[in-house]
């Protein structure tokens, strides 16, 4: 594919695509500049332009990655501004629906591959901004008391990984046919929100 059709800011997502197949399929060991290059059709030295190593590769790809999961978020919650409980709901679908829809960049997104995250700024903010928008939905939520009283962060951990493990069990195919033959994955998602959401007997 010749660099001349890659026109405002289509050859680094072009980059970016190619790069999120390399490693979905190979692995960081397989991520080289060169094997982006060649997938996308440019250059070998095309990528240097966007991208000096391939952890500044990584990082965009998060950093994109963090700014869907962001937007998708924020689509899902805002119309339930006054419904906390639905909020909550709707957030952590959202959640589960961007990790089924993108899983190669989900896993990245989350695999500890990216180095030194200090080094990219615009990846520290997204990411930053992510679990503050979760933060804030589950802050609404123990104001309305749908989740109980605690540091409002120590609970948005809590609910995220409660999330995030059923996502990676399900991703992984860890999950028992048996409970997969009975229960969608949306009800298997509301039943463990539903363990945070109900008060302690």
């Amino acid at each position: 594919m010749s660099l001349k059709k890659y026109h405002h800011g289509d050859l680094k997502n072009a980059l970016i695509q190619a790069g999120i197949k390399i490693l979905a399929k190979e692995g960081i060991g397989g991520l080289s500049l060169r094997k982006v290059a060649q997938k996308a059709g440019v250059s070998h030295s095309a990528p240097y332009a966007h991208f000096p190593d391939k952890q500044s590769l990584i990082a965009a790809i998060s950093t994109e990655g963090f700014k869907q999961l962001y937007a998708e978020l924020d689509i899902a919650v805002s119309p339930y501004s006054n419904n906390p409980r639905r909020q909550l709901a709707e957030g952590a679908w959202a959640y589960v629906q961007f990790a089924i829809n993108n899983t190669d960049t989900f896993n990245i997104m989350f695999s500890g591959v990216l180095e030194k995250e200090k080094d990219y700024p615009a990846f520290v903010e997204i990411s930053r901004k992510t679990f503050e928008r979760v933060v804030d939905v589950v802050r609404v939520c123990q104001e309305a008391g749908v989740l109980r009283p605690a540091p409002p962060e120590m609970m948005a951990i809590s609910v995220w990984g409660q999330l995030h493990g059923i996502v990676s069990l399900m991703l992984e195919g860890q999950i028992p046919h048996t409970v997969l033959d009975r229960f969608s994955v949306r009800e298997i998602v509301f039943f463990a929100l539903n363990q945070l959401i109900s008060p302690p007997q």
